[in-house]
């Protein structure tokens, strides 16, 4: 979280210090608190979350409890009647928004007229920002945006605007930068009061109804924010220009650093890692455990780069074992496949039942790394799984990917009550039920299945993972032994002990398919599809799945249709499912971000070395030259999360964090360093030095941060050691479609090479577009025999078109 002088001038004016007492939306517990932080949170605001030059390294992140009794959400089966209330937000296409289109608070999007009005008006702004598979955002809606009296107080007194996060991440980022330099914490939903022309006074996350818990409820600070801006709206207005003074002065990069840092940068941070590394059940710190990607990325370049030191060897090791941990544990849904967030508690058992996108499209990654370091067939089924989740679960006929599924569901339909995780959570009894009678000879499935999966009679949670008990008898499904223990018990094969469990399995999936379903965030963010391509395209190569790579094919061509301006060669963030199932935008489509072209530009650069279509690569060029002019900082370097576009955004920040997902500046930092490669040293514009000497800019513009908070930028530390090294290039000239190209194509894929740059020529193509012609000048054909060169710090080997001497010069350590 942001610290400094800066911070301590924002708390003093949003708390009312001075000027505006009395003004206290402290969100700090007492000792008597039923929690720590009843919010949702993503793991960029769990530890050294900031966006400029604050650190959080020597900060624990805050106690997650993992649900509360007394704020089950409350949701009425569905009413054949018209609703009492409708709002603005029922012509919007958010999921999210819309769950709110029939509050009786007076909602608006984020737009211009909310904001003339408030200044027409003369009324504060109450914005409210969440997402739709956010568990306190609902709780929050039943206990307050649901209420009548709450509702008339908001409408009476303020302009009340309503973002989902995921939808504009601009908005949310400025917000929350505030909330947490002022509070000390952040998430969602987040809750920030505004002056008409969108300067931020006070804020916090959730806030119940009425007082407790130490902390004052939301009715009554509507009521003192709205009689203290009547009769202070001067000072209102000072304090929220020193506000915003300051909180532009926290989101300055600090000065770039004359040079790019140096091998003493990730060697410290390589061994914090180390440091931080949880023993028993993997991972780096403490509960609440989230799978962080970026760090497994970091690690196994790491080890990549000389597989004999035993530093890499730890490296390596650390990966498999969090791998195995998390892919064993109840975060992983054994029975329908896919990963929820994070789990509350050390062991990855009690999780946070949401799935998300993003962290299915970053796994995919994980586990083929770890399948092609490893050969291990465990890692490769883990990633088969994911694969399976996201297409049967999360994808759109036409290609693209939805963003999430809800923790929340009904236990039964006509329940209601939702509650998290009563789509996944199982009874003993319940599972005795559908599994009795099965046998295996005079063996029980019933009995192979419990033991394996941990099952108890009365529930296998325990109670500090739920405090409040709603999760008492229940079971999430979780692998403490390994399959031979199990077979082992009960004296069977592995043939036997497969065909058990795989039979236990569907019963259940076919049980579960019968429970209401959680909601389905049908939102399609072009950032988090290229995740997905990026996933796909590597677990193609990485396991030799052509399927996969046929799907991020269709996304990509999914993309192009409905989330790309040819006209204008700009993205758009997102995209929805209509109402009859088609694509459907926005009346005015959102532009896309930073991390749209990002995300994007990383999965079509994994797309050409999966596919060998030289088109992707030609189209990540043209995109990384639009985001160039977009998002580019020419006076320091690095990029703006957004464009300059939409004037209503108070601040253009640079995220400096890798969390839940990777900050643009990181992704972008290799993506460019992979183009310049791709270009060589070619004097053309869009590639070549120009993309190398902007790579350098980037890490220099965030070098303190690097050296200072190492493991705060894991995607970018590993970049830096890309720039530092320099790439492994792999050209091959030979036709596309031979047998024998491609076989020197596979034994590329099937390794763990440090910033690979995978290239092919076809000699026979028309044209080659998008090679250089002092890139193709180095790929020659021996004869009409394919042939292969491995470069490092360009220089190059002699050609190959054996192999086993491919094989051999690609295991050769890298030169330092």
């Amino acid at each position: 979280m942001p610290t400094g002088r800066a911070v301590l001038l924002l708390r003093r004016l949003s708390t009312g210090d001075s000027r505006l007492k009395n003004i206290n939306l402290n969100q700090s517990t007492t000792k008597d608190s039923a929690f720590s932080l009843p919010i949702c949170i993503h793991r960029d605001l769990g530890a050294n979350k900031r966006f400029s030059s604050f650190d959080l390294s020597n900060l624990s992140p805050p106690l997650l409890t993992r649900s509360f009794s007394d704020n089950i959400i409350k949701m009425a089966t569905a009413n054949p009647d018209k609703p009492k209330h409708t709002n603005r937000l029922v012509t919007e296409k958010s999921p999210y928004l819309l769950q709110h289109a029939h509050n009786p608070v007076d909602w608006y999007p984020w737009c211009q007229e909310a904001i003339e009005k408030a200044k027409r008006e003369n009324k504060l702004i109450f914005l409210s920002v969440g997402y739709s598979t956010c568990h306190w955002c609902h709780v929050m809606e039943k206990e307050s945006f649901e209420n009548e009296d709450v509702a008339k107080i908001m409408n009476e007194h303020y302009v009340n605007i309503k973002v989902d996060r995921e939808e504009r991440p601009d908005i949310d980022r400025v917000y929350m930068l505030f909330v947490m330099a002022t509070t000390g914490g952040g998430g969602w939903p987040m809750s920030v009061f505004l002056t008409p022309d969108l300067r931020p006074v006070t804020g916090g996350t959730y806030f119940p109804p009425e007082d407790k818990w130490g902390r004052p409820g939301f009715k009554s600070i509507l009521l003192t924010l709205a009689i203290k801006w009547r009769e202070n709206r001067a000072q209102f207005i000072e304090a929220s220009t020193n506000i915003l003074d300051a909180l532009q002065n926290i989101s300055k990069v600090q000065d770039a650093a004359s040079s790019v840092p140096g091998e003493a940068t990730w060697t410290k941070c390589v061994r914090r890692y180390m440091a931080s590394f949880e023993p028993e059940f993997g991972g780096f710190g403490k509960a609440p455990k989230f799978p962080q990607a970026s760090i497994f990325n970091f690690l196994f370049h790491y080890y990549a780069r000389d597989k004999h030191d035993p530093e890499g060897k730890r490296c390596l090791e650390m990966c498999l074992y969090t791998l195995k941990k998390i892919a064993k544990g109840g975060i992983h849904d054994h029975v329908s496949s896919g990963f929820a967030r994070y789990s509350v508690d050390n062991d990855w058992h009690v999780p946070h039942f949401e799935k998300m996108l993003y962290d299915q499209a970053q796994l995919l990654v994980a586990y083929s790394d770890a399948y092609i370091a490893t050969k291990d067939e465990f890692f490769a089924d883990v990633v088969r799984d994911i694969a399976k989740y996201i297409n049967r679960d999360l994808r759109h006929e036409s290609g693209g990917y939805y963003s999430a599924e809800d923790a929340d569901s009904y236990p039964f339909f006509g329940a209601t009550h939702k509650k998290e995780g009563a789509f996944c959570v199982w009874e003993y009894d319940e599972l005795k039920s559908l599994l009795e009678g099965k046998q295996l000879g005079s063996l029980s499935y019933f009995e192979i299945f419990c033991d394996y999966f941990n099952v108890e009679k009365s529930g296998n949670i325990s109670p500090d993972s739920d405090p409040h008990g709603e999760l008492t008898n229940k079971n999430v499904l979780i692998i403490y032994g390994s399959k031979e223990e199990t077979m082992s018990k009960f004296g069977i094969s592995m043939e036997q002990f497969n065909e058990v469990i795989t039979k236990c399995i569907d019963i259940l999936y076919e049980a579960r398919s019968k429970r209401p379903r959680p909601h389905l965030d049908s939102k399609m963010l072009c950032s988090w599809n290229g995740l997905a391509i990026a996933g796909l395209a590597q677990a193609g190569q990485g396991l030799g799945e052509k399927s996969f790579v046929e799907d991020a094919i269709k996304t990509a061509q999914f993309i192009k249709q409905y989330l790309y301006d040819s006209n204008t060669k700009t993205l758009l963030h997102s995209c929805y499912r209509g109402d009859d199932g088609r694509i459907a935008q926005t009346n005015q489509p959102i532009q896309g971000f930073l991390d749209d072209y990002a995300f994007l530009i990383k999965g079509l650069l994994d797309l050409y070395e999966a596919s060998l279509d030289l088109s992707w690569l030609n189209w990540a060029r043209e995109l990384q030259m639009k985001q160039n002019e977009l998002f580019w900082d020419d006076e320091n370097g690095g990029y703006f999360t957004c464009s300059t576009e939409d004037s209503s955004v108070i601040l253009r920040l640079k995220e400096d964090q890798d969390g839940a997902e990777p900050s643009g500046n990181s992704v972008a930092c290799h993506n460019l360093q992979r183009l310049a490669t791709y270009a060589d040293k070619s004097a053309a514009p869009e590639g070549g030095d120009r993309e190398r000497e902007m790579a350098k800019r980037v890490l220099t513009a965030f070098a303190r941060r690097l050296m200072d908070s190492p493991t705060a930028l894991p995607e970018m530390m590993s970049a830096l050691m890309f720039y530092n090294d320099s790439p492994t290039q792999v050209l091959i000239a030979g036709g596309c479609s031979d047998p024998r190209t491609l076989e020197l194509v596979r034994v590329v894929r099937s390794r763990l090479l440090p910033g690979r740059v995978l290239a092919v020529a076809d000699p026979a193509a028309d044209s080659p577009v998008g090679m250089s012609d002092i890139l193709l000048s180095r790929i020659r054909c021996a004869g009409d025999v394919p042939t292969a060169y491995v470069c490092r710090r360009y220089a190059c080997s002699l050609p190959v078109t054996d192999v086993k001497q491919l094989e051999s010069l690609l295991d050769e350590p890298a030169p330092k």
